[in-house]
């Protein structure tokens, strides 16, 4: 399978944040005209999620290694195992789940532009999709505290620290916000444009840049599928990938067993476990003193990033 089918494609990424503005916008165009409170999410309330017997969870199927198809054709991923713990949190007797998700869970993969939707428009209850935690999401949905802090880092054959970096020609996704993060650490770096994975794979090869700068979700994959990569451990921008929930009074219960699972998993050290085993970044590890109103802050939406303590 080809590198493009692996890694997600820069420009539907980039058309799925065109679509979440379109609506902000026509919510703003509501609100001139009066109406005065945004639309609350019609997910289904914890009480009516039980009485159902399984609930249903947005997830991503086309990214190691958050959320893939194995080679059984099965669903996994760090994302996935989170979903099933967060199903069995909130049906706990499995005599109450349904026979047809004995599990409790029914997983719905979604494309990057679709999970906002999906869960204003009811078709989900919970969405666990590399969903960043950005103020303009926040004003349609709640947020967990944070399961992983993404962030730029970069992928490599030859570099091991930023500093074998400073002075190399570094490829960069064309329009994006990394663009920004690397100037600003690497100022004497030359930044090589690319449209895609694919093609930033092609430069390395080549040996025509020194590495390639992208989301460590990401490239975490990448260098899962061509280990003759590797990352740089550091991250030099971090973003807050929160369980997206719907907003609104009736959910209340739903959103603390969600946040409840999240930090006993941290104070066992579950999800710690859990991240180091899918390879992810130990750096993105979040601090258990991170609450949700620490996670979103206002930033500009070319940046999409938000700053968090990672100590």
């Amino acid at each position: 399978m080809s590198l493009a089918n692996q890694l997600p494609n820069h420009w539907t990424r980039a058309r799925g944040y065109r679509a979440l503005y379109c609506y902000v916008g026509r919510l703003i165009g509501m609100m001139a005209l009066g109406a005065t409170i945004l639309p609350a999410a019609n997910a289904s309330e914890l009480a009516q999620i039980r009485e159902r017997g399984y609930v249903i969870i947005g997830v991503k199927d086309n990214l190691r290694p958050l959320g893939f198809q194995n080679e059984a054709g099965q669903l996994a991923g760090l994302e996935i195992d989170l979903a099933r713990r967060i199903a069995q949190e909130l049906l706990g007797d499995a005599a109450a789940r349904s026979p047809r998700y004995p599990q409790g869970v029914a997983l719905q993969p979604l494309s990057n532009s679709d999970r906002i939707p999906a869960l204003l428009e009811d078709k989900v209850d919970l969405v666990i999709a590399r969903v960043t935690a950005t103020a303009s999401r926040a004003r349609l949905v709640d947020f967990s505290t944070p399961y992983y802090l993404d962030g730029t880092t970069f992928v490599t054959r030859s570099a091991q620290t930023l500093k074998d970096l400073q002075y190399q020609p570094i490829a960069v996704l064309n329009g994006s916000s990394t663009i920004a993060v690397v100037r600003s650490r690497l100022p004497q770096a030359r930044l090589v444009g690319v449209d895609s994975y694919e093609e930033a794979q092609k430069l390395l090869e080549a040996d025509q840049v020194s590495a390639f700068a992208a989301d460590a979700t990401v490239l975490t994959g990448w260098v899962q599928e061509f280990p003759q990569y590797h990352l740089l451990p550091q991250l030099i921008s971090t973003a807050a990938l929160a369980v997206a929930m719907p907003r609104g009074l009736q959910y209340e219960d739903l959103r603390q067993r969600v946040n409840g699972a999240i930090a006993n998993w941290q104070i066992q050290g579950l999800l710690r476990q859990s991240i180091l085993n899918w390879g992810l970044p130990e750096g993105g590890i979040p601090s258990l003193r991170l609450r949700p109103s620490q996670e979103i802050k206002e930033v500009s939406e070319s940046e999409q990033t938000v700053s968090v303590d990672t100590k």
